[in-house]
């Protein structure tokens, strides 16, 4: 995704409607990898389901989008690592001194990440976080954990404000 252009005609041939639902139903516990051969996408003549948290409408909510706007913008996030690491030199070590709740789907490709369940169950997360409450894994959800499971996030915001 690095190259300018490159994921962007990717998306293009494969269609932005598949890559919304592939995206969005995404359940794997790994991170996220896009093969050369693009067979991250699936056959085009195949159907991607929609969980029940996940309707048609919203799907061409999403995909209507992505139409107007393109996927430039969001990819550039992950182009802009480096640069991003750079402008937050200044705050490496700081702390976050706020009460704070975490969450997480445990089928996240996120929290598959290489090191990622190590530091939010670990020492580091603590230490960085020291008003941090302990963690929350959301079993059955994945990325969209607010979508997923509104109920029980709700709850979890609805107990951690309430302390306040």
């Amino acid at each position: 995704m690095q190259e300018v252009g490159e994921i962007e005609a990717e998306i293009s041939e494969v269609g932005v409607e598949r890559v919304v639902r592939r995206i969005l139903t995404y359940r794997t516990p790994r991170p996220l990898i896009l093969p050369k051969d693009k067979s991250f996408w699936g056959p085009k003549d195949e159907t991607i389901p929609l969980p029940s948290w996940l309707t048609e409408e919203d799907v061409a909510y999403y995909v209507s989008k992505f139409q107007e706007k393109g996927y430039t913008g969001g990819v550039n996030y992950y182009r802009n690592f480096d640069r991003n690491n750079e402008l937050f030199a200044p705050w490496v070590g700081c702390k976050i001194q706020v009460p704070t709740k975490f969450a997480i789907g445990e089928q996240d490709l996120v929290y598959h990440f290489p090191g990622a369940r190590e530091y939010i169950h670990g020492p580091k997360f603590k230490e960085e976080v020291p008003l941090l409450e302990e963690p929350v894994v959301i079993e059955g959800a994945a990325h969209f954990v607010n979508q997923e499971k509104p109920q029980e996030i709700l709850q979890l915001i609805v107990d951690f404000i309430s302390k306040f």
